[in-house]
């Protein structure tokens, strides 16, 4: 139990997209609660739900960062890292060949691939790895996980045996998936995807139709890539093809279930678990999370409701601090928060509220704590 006299605060937010690092949101939280209450212990973790920020996340709790070259969406080789403790990887897909990764962001939806995510794989493989947690969110392909498995040593023939090349158009000229060369390390490992979305690959819910307009798939670019994950699908595994999560990251969630063996887990359940969140919230007063946009996608997963559900588990009250919500006030209560504070109450301008986020969330840390710890 928290001492009355020094309550105990956890501060983990998710980032504040187009504003601020989940480190950045953190450390105006704790700096406003500070001010307000200088006798409380403040205790800052970064928080991610599988997609951007992941690895930061990791690595801020003390995990070893792993830096090395891989190619990106396009190919290009790109800084890049992952996250490892003792034999456990966390590779965030994002930070690879996720849409931040695209040169110049200019979208590629037909040529991008998850080659480089395959390139990272085998370097913790290869290091050591035998559970590799891959956080799925942020593709810039639509490919079916194709690069990630040719990376790691499949091979995907067309009809004249020719090595096919990378992206998701090219699928529809494959004939032959070879596995037989895949890394050896494979069969050891166990590889959870992090992952809050229960897509299918194919369909009106699929990886194509729902989040191929997201990467600058055209209306004619979407039948292309929905035949050609069909006819990848028929060669690697149809039965795969209609698990949730299949469509996960343009069809990386379908590649790694038929071919890595993988399972899928919420994303900020996993990365929860793995960071020991549980114990770290046993003995606090009040646990405070937060990101840019608190709606109702969030409510299916996202990273501020995992981290409200397990303060809730701990009987510790949590507040949401956020840039906006368009959530009323029972959707709030009703997901378990004891208040939400939003920026764009203090700063209804949009831009001027995410150019002052930092300043404006520490007035918001201010303002919990005032309303919210014991005299």
């Amino acid at each position: 139990m928290a001492r009355e006299t020094s309550p105990r605060v956890v501060v983990a937010p998710d980032k504040f997209k187009g504003s601020l690092t989940a480190r950045e949101a953190a450390a105006a939280l704790a700096a406003g609660i500070a001010h307000a209450r200088p006798d409380a212990e403040i205790t800052q973790l970064l928080v991610a739900d599988g997609g951007d920020g992941t690895v930061d996340a990791f690595v801020a709790a003390g995990w070893e960062r792993v830096e090395l070259t891989a190619p990106g969406p396009t190919g290009d080789p790109e800084p890049t890292a992952y996250a490892m403790r003792d034999a456990i990887a966390v590779v965030e897909l994002a930070a690879v060949v996720g849409l931040v990764k695209l040169p110049g962001d200019d979208p590629d939806p037909l040529g991008a691939s998850t080659y480089g995510l395959g390139v990272v794989i085998a370097h913790a493989l290869a290091r050591g790895a035998t559970e590799v947690i891959i956080g799925l969110g942020g593709s810039a392909s639509t490919d079916g996980g194709a690069g990630m498995l040719q990376a790691l040593g499949a091979r995907i023939l067309d009809a004249e045996g020719r090595e096919l090349a990378l992206g998701g158009a090219a699928l529809a000229y494959a004939t032959e998936f070879d596995r037989s060369g895949l890394d050896s390390h494979i069969a050891a490992a166990r590889f959870t995807l992090a992952c809050d979305v229960d897509n299918p690959l194919l369909g009106p819910t699929g990886a194509t139709a729902v989040y191929g307009p997201q990467k600058g798939a055209t209306a004619g670019d979407l039948p292309i890539l929905e035949a050609a994950l069909a006819n990848w699908s028929r060669l690697v595994g149809p039965d795969f093809a209609d698990l949730p999560g299949a469509g996960a990251a343009g069809g990386t969630g379908f590649g790694a279930l038929a071919v890595l063996g993988a399972q899928v887990h919420s994303g900020i359940e996993v990365i929860l678990d793995l960071l020991d969140f549980r114990t770290l919230v046993g003995d606090a007063t009040l646990v405070i999370t937060g990101e840019g946009s608190l709606d109702s996608q969030s409510l299916h997963g996202k990273a501020p409701i995992g981290v409200c559900s397990v303060a809730q588990a701990a009987g510790v009250p949590a507040v949401a601090a956020v840039g906006r919500t368009t959530l009323a006030a029972d959707e709030i209560r009703s997901a378990g928060f004891a208040a939400c504070y939003a920026l764009a109450d203090l700063e209804p301008d949009p831009a001027q509220s995410m150019s002052n986020a930092g300043p404006l969330l520490q007035k918001v840390g201010e303002q919990i704590a005032t309303e919210h710890l014991p005299a």
